[in-house]
């Protein structure tokens, strides 16, 4: 762990084996810290949160971009360790995640030069308003393992940018990545205590991080289970959570097909199909449906490859941890016994080192109330529901609990618009996959989902992550201003 700017075990000594989801072979040791960690890093972050935020935005801007500059400088060590510690093909996944993890830093440091006040009008006559943006103080960052280094990153970046210190907490099941990459920060030279890591089981670190009254401000990136349980534990402090989601794609009678089974390749098969953005369901009007499951079954099979994620023809790896592994296989099993078909994959592949290798899967004919067209699967898997209008799309969008991002293939704008001023999600596509997103941009749940609340992206975030001070200027004694 790295705490107070040095590398440390757990205080208890634990420690926990990290095993390669791609080969099953051990990877490393990780410390299993616990509440005591956790409060050690947080007095710690405490200690230097003073002397960080009185630094000038410009200052800290030069010290994000030296960690950027480490981070290039690492650049083919840190997405062999992704590959390795969390499955994702090195060619064509791991080396653009540290790609846009540089883009990251690069883009928090200069948002931060950027970041302005107000100077509102005063209804006292000569007197003077301004609301300027403070830092919270400390951040605690908990994070998930499907994107190791950029979800961190969007939160920790931005957050350290406009001069909060910041305690993290990374998933156990790719914390031999974060590892990786606060050491990129050590390498940097941050001033002591500005960010510090701690890994170990959430139930104790993670909670210590959220309720500890040592900590000003919350960011959460994982799922809707969790984050429900971080913002208990947070309760009135400010929080940024960024939870589940279910789709959908959806694909008109009027759509390109060829652009719409490009983009369901993107939007279910990338990262495995782990990414809360996946097309978790496919809904296709009942005029297209049959070209398009074909299509798409075609394209799977001759463009998807699963296989060692360290080849470089490998397009998909192994999912992360066997409990994705075990929802899968439950999601498959249910729709198929509610009358849904196989069309391609739909079982554990063999062969491989590990019991986590699952082909990309294609269903048709899947009820929409069924668990791979209703809730988060999270793996490789386009359940396809058949629609019959617009209408339907949208009411099966706004059915669910979910409201993070939808997608729409129509060849008509003007439906495209009907759709996203109906739908209730924090982002829509129109013919782009669900996958698609920009860093710079706000992205979010929409209000009462089980998707969360704020927004992540470029400068978004640093409005969670300061607070406005009101300071009034008094008119000079004796003066009357002509």
């Amino acid at each position: 762990m790295f705490v107070d700017g040095a590398w440390r075990g757990a205080r208890s000594g634990a420690v926990t084996t990290a095993t390669s989801p791609a080969t099953g072979e051990v990877i490393g040791t990780v410390p299993d810290g616990d509440r005591t960690d956790a409060r050690e890093a947080i007095a710690a972050a405490r200690e230097a949160a003073a002397g960080w935020a009185r630094l000038s935005a410009f200052d800290r801007a030069a010290l994000l971009h030296r960690v950027a500059d480490v981070i290039e400088a690492k650049r083919d060590s840190l997405a062999r360790t992704l590959t390795l510690d969390q499955g994702k093909p090195l060619k064509a996944e791991a080396y653009d995640e540290v790609g846009e993890l540089i883009l990251y830093w690069r883009m928090a440091a200069e948002d931060a030069k950027r970041l302005g006040g107000l100077l509102p009008p005063s209804s006292g006559r000569g007197t003077r308003a301004l609301l300027v943006r403070r830092p919270r103080g400390v951040v605690g960052v908990i994070t998930p393992w499907n994107w190791p280094y950029t979800m961190p990153a969007e939160l920790i970046a931005p957050a350290l940018a406009v001069g909060n210190t910041v305690v993290w907490t990374p998933a156990p099941s790719t914390s031999i990545s974060a590892i990786a990459l606060a050491g990129c920060v050590a390498e940097a030279d941050l001033p002591p205590g500005v960010l510090n890591l701690v890994t170990g089981p959430g139930p104790l670190v993670g909670n210590e991080i959220a309720g500890n009254p040592g900590v000003d401000a919350v960011a959460f990136i994982g799922s809707t289970a969790t984050g429900r349980l971080v913002a208990q534990a947070a309760a009135s402090k400010a929080t940024l959570l960024e939870m589940g989601g279910n789709g959908p794609l959806v694909v008109l009678d009027d759509a390109d097909l060829d652009r719409a089974v490009a983009g369901a390749l993107t939007a279910c098969f990338l990262c495995a199909g782990q990414s809360c953005t996946a097309g978790e369901r496919l809904l296709v009007h009942e005029s297209v449906h049959d070209d398009f499951a074909d299509r798409l079954t075609a394209a799977v099979r001759d463009r998807i490859r699963l296989g060692d994620p360290f080849d470089d023809a490998t397009t998909m790896g192994p999912l992360n941890n066997p409990e994705v592994a075990a929802k899968m296989a439950a999601h498959v099993a249910d729709a198929v016994a509610r009358g849904a078909t196989v069309r391609t994959g739909g079982a554990p592949a063999g062969g491989f080192p590990t019991g986590l290798y699952w082909p990309a899967t294609v269903l048709t004919g899947v009820p929409a109330d069924a668990l791979a067209a209703s809730e988060e699967t999270f793996g490789p898997i386009a359940p396809i529901v058949m629609i019959r209008s617009l209408r339907e799309a949208i009411e099966l969008t706004n059915a669910s609990r979910y409201g993070l991002l939808a997608a729409i293939y129509t060849e008509d704008l003007q439906r495209g618009l009907a759709f996203a001023d109906a739908v209730r999600t924090g982002w829509v596509n129109i013919n782009e996959s669900t996958n698609y997103w920009e860093s710079h941009l706000p992205f979010g749940g929409r209000a009462g989902s089980d998707s969360g609340l704020g927004r992540v992206g470029g400068p978004h975030a640093m409005e969670t992550f300061t607070e406005l001070q009101t300071v009034i200027i008094g008119a000079p004694a004796g003066r009357d201003p002509q």
